[in-house]
């Protein structure tokens, strides 16, 4: 199959890397030309998309992608499947489906959980939405990146799906650090904490795969950046206060992962949010 994939970086490059190993005709873009070694490469996002049967993209948020299909649009065939896996809005997602489909192309939103690691060992969990054809158009492929596949309902609802599961992950984030301070003041060692959390009702994904690996030994180089959390964060409360909700505890947190991301800058880790929080509180998550 032809297949077109745009944004290469540390996740889009592993995955398209898998499709390529997989037999498929694969040309990828990426506005870094370290990005993506190893797969065959376009001069442009244009001409990674011509004749191509499957147009993948893996973008910092919504906005890239619309703007991807500025560039893209007149050069996508009749027919052709397009499947974003970036973490977008889902207001913008219906938006480029309704310019792709003036096109006569079919959109599927399937955001992905599984981190890194999860791109390199083809290991991610797909969140999908769209219609069931071209769900299952796409299922094969997706077999190819990653481990399951959940269709959760029309366009958008992957996206939507998306921002669920990262807006409880960055309030996990907070209150988890604010109460291992607690424990840290008290005299508890937080190593020995987060093994207890990690057999116990307090278990989460921030507990097993960030704790001891990227905070207690203070090493900070998580790969997802501070403020595509803070992104991801923003989505879900407009989207709730789009749906009319009123969310009193992921509103304080929507304020807390701005205000964090204003102070650490560009190029902080979602882990440096641990320091932020160690700041305001007190305190350091070290077993010293």
């Amino acid at each position: 199959m032809k297949i077109g994939f745009i944004g290469l970086g540390v996740m889009g490059g592993a995955m398209a890397g898998h499709l390529a190993r997989a037999g498929h005709d694969l040309t990828g873009f990426d506005l870094s030309p370290d990005a993506g070694a190893g797969l065959a490469r376009a001069a442009s996002a244009a001409d990674a998309v011509r004749g191509a049967e499957v147009v993948f993209t893996m973008l910092p948020h919504g906005r890239a992608v619309a703007g991807v299909i500025d560039e893209i649009l007149d050069a996508l065939p009749e027919g052709c499947l397009f499947v974003d896996t970036s973490s977008s809005e889902p207001w913008l997602t219906k938006q480029t489906a309704d310019r792709l489909a003036a096109r006569g192309v079919t959109m599927v939103d399937a955001p992905v959980s599984g981190a890194s690691w999860g791109a390199r060992d083809a290991q991610l969990v797909f969140m999908v939405g769209g219609d069931d054809a071209a769900v299952a158009r796409v299922r094969p492929l997706l077999a190819l990146m990653g481990k399951a596949a959940h269709h959760v309902g029309p366009l958008g609802a992957g996206h939507a799906m998306k921002t669920i599961n990262n807006v409880i992950t960055a309030m996990t984030v907070i209150s988890t650090t604010e109460a291992m301070l607690i424990g840290k003041a008290y005299g508890l060692i937080p190593s020995a904490m987060a093994d207890v959390l990690n057999v116990s009702t307090g278990q989460s994904f921030w507990t097993t795969e960030r704790l001891k690996q990227d905070v207690l030994n203070r090493a900070f180089k998580d790969e997802f950046k501070l403020t595509l959390m803070r992104k991801d964060v923003d989505i879900a409360n407009a989207l709730g206060r789009e749906m009319g909700l009123e969310l009193p505890l992921l509103s304080l947190g929507e304020a807390l992962w701005r205000q964090a991301d204003a102070d650490l800058g560009t190029g902080a880790a979602v882990t440096d949010m641990v320091r932020w929080i160690e700041g305001k509180v007190g305190g350091e998550l070290t077993d010293d």
